[in-house]
């Protein structure tokens, strides 16, 4: 007996506590094929054994997922069927790759990507360019007829890890001096899921505490927002695959700071502004009027000088008319 078929036998005896018994002996290969006339006895139906119960990969990796089985029966009516649960939604199972009687058909979802290693002596698969939609419960179904008993069933999970993706800043409320401002950040992808930290960048750093809204969103609520307020703000999002950030630019209005003391300053000095404008206008009335005055004054002395003149020069000629 050649080395593969003990250490198929090996195999099976570590997969069954009961013993195979046959009337003469047997090359395995020729039994599993059906290319023999013994007989043999057998407890028991289709056994499968995940050597994992639990597989791990990085988004885009390949990854194998095991499942080892053992049958007493020919090969030649095998089946297996490999099915998938996602993790949010454990109601609706989908089949991934199935193997029945000699043909592979691969799920249009996986068309490509996954196949058979180890047809039909084993029932793994290899999972390429794996994505973060992969994730979920693997189920290995194998059944070999005319073996008695239900099919066998093994289960894994298989979690696909991810850096996160690329985060959206948001900003919403009244940025004027006095109001509220909420900060909001989210991250649509991130294997395990990420932790989210918001922290204020200028102009000193400063770790504020994040609200986490949900496992993949975080927000930051400022009330009473002020001209100190204005900054840089940044979020990050984190885990072991690596970071990614988004920032927003914060402005807040603030009017000019006014006090009792410049109130009443302002109000002094448009009070002395309105008295000086006043003794202004009065200088100059009083000065208008004091221009008129000696204009009236002096018109009435020059008329006064013009009636004089007039008798003094017509008087000689009456006197010399008198003589005449």
């Amino acid at each position: 007996m050649g080395g593969r078929q003990k250490q198929l036998i090996r195999t099976l005896k570590s997969f069954s506590n009961t013993p195979l018994l046959c009337n003469r002996s047997v090359s395995l290969t020729e039994y599993f094929l059906g290319k023999h006339s013994l007989h043999c006895t057998f407890s028991g139906a289709v056994r499968v054994m995940l050597r994992e119960t639990s597989v791990e990969a990085i988004q885009g990796d390949s990854v194998v997922l095991p499942c080892s089985f053992f049958t007493i029966s020919p090969l030649s009516r095998l089946s297996i069927i490999w099915t998938m649960t996602p993790l949010s939604d454990p109601d609706s199972p989908a089949q991934v790759i199935v193997f029945d009687h000699g043909q592979v058909i691969a799920s249009p979802a996986f068309t490509g990507r996954i196949a058979f290693t180890g047809i039909p002596w084993s029932a793994d698969v290899v999972l390429n360019r794996t994505r973060v939609s992969d994730a979920g419960v693997y189920r290995c179904v194998v059944s070999n007829p005319p073996e008695t008993g239900d099919p066998g069933i093994g289960e894994l999970s298989l979690t696909v890890l991810a850096p996160p993706s690329l985060p959206v800043c948001l900003w919403e409320g009244d940025t004027d001096a006095g109001g509220s401002v909420t900060l909001s950040c989210g991250v649509a992808e991130g294997v395990p899921t990420p932790t989210i930290r918001w922290e204020k960048l200028q102009p000193n750093p400063i770790a504020l505490p994040t609200n986490m809204e949900s496992d993949m969103s975080g927000s930051v609520h400022i009330a009473n927002v002020s001209s100190q307020t204005s900054g840089l703000y940044r979020c990050s999002v984190t885990n072991l695959l690596g970071s990614q950030n988004c920032y927003i630019n914060l402005s807040v209005y603030s009017p000019p700071h006014s006090t009792p003391g410049i109130l009443q300053g302002v109000l002094v000095t448009l009070s002395m502004a309105v008295v000086l404008l006043a003794l202004l206008v009065l200088v100059l009335w009083l000065h208008r009027s004091e221009q008129e005055r000696k204009w009236r004054n002096g018109r009435e002395e020059a008329e006064e000088e013009d009636e004089c003149y007039n008798e003094i020069r017509y008087t000689p000629s009456l006197i010399k008319r008198s003589f005449v």
